[in-house]
């Protein structure tokens, strides 16, 4: 019994050391990072502290660690110095040249045995043509800044793409992951979309923020009520900006999600400067040609603080975005495609559900 004892004892203080260590570790990191955003509020640096500001504030869980240096007033004047007017001018679809769609009508001279190779069968030297793949017609590109590292997606058909949903929205229904929308609807690639009500970072994605709509249809949102938001029409053209969910229909938006603001309108930024934290970003964008452009920028890690809505919009007009908006930031952001993960959720415990999401056919 003695013996026992003695070696509970040695297992206790072995435990006891262990749990000092842990305690103390994370002591220094709490006092370091303290110090630091210390510094960042009370440092010689105007934009030091915006950003800093404005990142935890875009945030639904981080608000708080403003406060903990700054009064509600002074976070206020802060962030009223951010704020801009976002161009009311409407996406002039002018501006897009879709690509023309294939003519499958059968030519009247086709003859019984055509001298055409069938994706799959074997050619007269015995290689097999392979079928198709499904990622055709994308292209994915590294998107690298002072601050940040992503993906852009670029989609050459628009019909391709669309807004998926989860199913009914409303108190006691939840979303779903990226990656579940995608299985879904059996889609080849995807991001997150529309922003949804989500308390102190707790949110269940059953909630959308603004509007939805699908397949023509308003489920989410008023009539008569403004948001931002990105539509994609029957035609395959983007709208992005203001307005309201009667115009979306008016105009022939299919699918649509809110969040915004704007970042180019007609060829040109929606705003002299858009501002925002550094932070995870997706945006959604159309060139003149049509090709749809996803961006997701990673963030909230070592390698990739974030970006702001400026960095967004520059990303979007030099990849010759004609319209492009900003979609939900922050642990929603992820791109997906054929099961692969190209960006990383900045979501501690692994992927968030969400109450849209873009998809690509």
């Amino acid at each position: 019994m003695k013996n026992t004892s003695v070696l509970e004892n040695k297992i206790l203080k072995i435990i006891g050391k262990v749990l000092l260590c842990i305690v103390t570790f994370l002591l220094i990191v709490v006092i370091g990072l303290y110090g630091l955003m210390w510094i960042l509020v009370n440092g010689p640096s105007e934009e030091a502290r915006r950003l800093f500001v404005m990142s935890v504030d875009e945030t639904s869980a981080g608000g708080f660690l403003a406060r903990l240096y700054l009064s509600e007033a002074e976070i206020e004047e802060i962030k009223s110095g951010n704020k801009t007017e976002i161009s009311d001018d409407k996406t002039d679809s002018s501006l897009i040249k879709l690509p023309e769609k294939p003519d499958n009508t059968e030519s009247s001279d086709v003859t019984d045995e055509p001298d055409v190779i069938v994706p799959g069968d074997e050619t007269d030297t015995g290689e097999v043509t392979p079928p198709p793949s499904d990622n055709d017609g994308i292209e994915v590109l590294d998107i690298e800044g002072a601050t940040y590292n992503g993906k852009l997606m670029i989609i050459e058909d628009p019909s391709r793409v669309f807004v998926g949903i989860p199913g009914p929205y409303g108190e006691g229904y939840s979303g779903l992951t990226v990656a579940a929308m995608i299985e879904k609807y059996g889609a080849v690639a995807g991001t997150n979309a529309g922003g949804f009500d989500d308390p102190n970072g707790q949110g269940t994605g059953g909630i959308p923020d603004g509007i939805v709509i699908y397949e023509g249809e308003l489920k989410w949102g008023n009539l008569g009520s403004s948001y931002s938001l990105a539509g994609i029409d029957k035609n395959g053209i983007l709208h992005v900006g203001n307005m309201t969910a009667a115009h979306a229909l008016d105009i022939g938006v299919q699918y649509a999600a809110s969040y915004g603001p704007a970042l180019v309108i007609n060829g040109q930024p929606a705003a002299s400067r858009l501002g925002g934290g550094l932070n995870p970003r997706t945006a959604i964008g159309q060139r003149a040609d049509g090709a749809i452009l996803l961006l997701v920028i990673n963030g909230r890690s070592i390698d990739s603080l974030g970006a702001t809505l400026d960095d967004l919009a520059s990303i979007m007009i030099d990849h010759g975005a004609v319209n492009a908006s900003n979609l939900d930031g922050g642990s929603s952001s992820l791109m997906i495609m054929e099961g692969e993960y190209l960006t990383s959720s900045a979501y501690i415990f692994g992927e968030r559900v969400v109450a849209t999401a873009i998809l690509v056919k």
